[in-house]
């Protein structure tokens, strides 16, 4: 099951993951089934996100050879240079707390983490950091994305005595190549572990507090990451930030009841995903995901049997002057293609529109009174 992970107080909310240029292609779903995992058991960990990340080429001179032959990041020379830049965030709302982790992504203290870090403080509540070298900071939530878990946060500080973190790319990581992740795992600051990028494009859906968090174009990683690490950083052997850590894998045990900390599955956002979004955070508090103008439901097969209808996404309702409209869709259409895909989850439309931008197409076929017709719908600004 994917569960977002927390700190050592009290469990917290899962917040949700986020929109990037990756397209859903090569997106692999992770279904979860009350205890029956079809692909891989993903726990969203509450308040703590894992993520991973791996070294760009040319930075085999920063890796090691463990006895077993793998390749491995120098971790002594990655944690030096890194660990000054994570901070530990703590956030409270009414009775609610947790901790989780964090990283200064651009001058002026502004620090990027997971939504589900510090959704409990969302709402009148309070957030405050802690510097790798004991400092701490009251810092204000400046923009959310639930649907990508992303978060950003602004230190009163300033962060001024501490470095921003440097930025990779994670569209250039292989599987198999090293990465480090750093953060608060069990509120245990300054944590670090080292790992493998074990798989790459990995569709995540991480169930939260009343939303999904879409975790698109995922990367794997079987660096060890626990509850508090969320949020926090993945970095490749030259300790660049190529992933924030979002949720981890846990097994379920006997009643179906999944917990516990790291089996060596973790998933990270990609940061070619997570900065565009965080900086748009920065500089308008908005994600800035575009909009369809269309609400859908699916349509179980079963029911598509019993009803002599074909299998898809039944259209529900379309906004008037919205793109839906405006692409010739009606309520009560049944979308059976969405960019020449079976349409088989609402989901589909989900993704497709937080890994575009307004003015980008979506391709929809569908059937109306027994005809089908394909349309090119153009997204719009939200």
């Amino acid at each position: 099951m994917v569960q977002a992970d927390g700190g050592p107080p009290a469990p917290e909310p899962a917040s949700s993951p986020g929109p990037a240029h990756l397209g859903p292609s090569r997106l692999l779903p992770i279904a979860i089934t009350a205890g029956v995992v079809v692909g891989a058991l993903v726990t969203a960990l509450i308040f703590v996100a894992v993520r991973h990340d791996g070294t760009a080429a040319g930075t085999s001179s920063s890796t090691t050879r463990a006895d077993s032959g793998t390749a491995m990041c120098a971790a002594i020379p990655v944690a030096n240079q890194v660990l000054p830049s994570i901070v530990t965030i703590s956030a409270r709302g009414g009775a609610q707390a947790g901790t989780g982790s964090g990283q200064v992504f651009r001058e002026g203290g502004y620090i990027l983490t997971n939504d589900h870090v510090i959704s409990v403080a969302a709402n009148g509540g309070s957030v405050s950091v802690q510097y790798s070298d004991g400092h701490s900071s009251d810092a204000a939530i400046i923009g959310r994305d639930p649907s990508t878990d992303l978060a950003v946060l602004k230190a009163s500080d300033g962060a001024k005595d501490y470095p921003v973190i440097g930025f990779g790319s994670s569209g250039a990581l292989q599987i198999g190549q090293p990465v480090v992740a750093l953060g608060a795992p069990l509120g245990l600051a300054s944590t670090v572990t080292s790992g493998i990028v074990s798989a790459l494009d990995r569709y995540v859906p991480v169930p939260g507090d009343g939303v999904t968090h879409h975790l698109i174009g995922a990367i794997q990683t079987d660096a060890a990451i626990n509850p508090g690490n969320s949020g926090g950083a993945l970095v490749d052997c030259a300790g660049r930030l190529v992933g924030v850590n979002a949720a981890i894998a846990t097994v379920p045990n006997a009643a179906g009841v999944s917990g516990g900390g790291s089996v060596g599955l973790g998933f990270a956002i990609p940061i070619d995903l997570a900065k565009p979004i965080a900086d748009e955070l920065v500089r308008t508090g908005r994600p800035g995901h575009p909009t369809t103008g269309l609400q859908v439901q699916e349509i179980p097969p079963a029911a598509a049997k019993a009803s002599g209808t074909p299998t898809g996404l039944f259209v529900l309702a379309v906004d008037a002057a919205g793109p839906a409209a405006k692409a010739g869709l009606r309520a009560g259409d049944i979308i059976t293609k969405v960019d020449n895909e079976a349409a088989v989850s609402s989901e589909q439309i989900v993704v497709a529109t937080l890994t575009r931008k307004a003015g980008d197409t979506l391709e929809l076929t569908y059937i109306r009174a027994g005809t089908s017709a394909t349309t090119k719908l153009t997204l719009a600004a939200a």
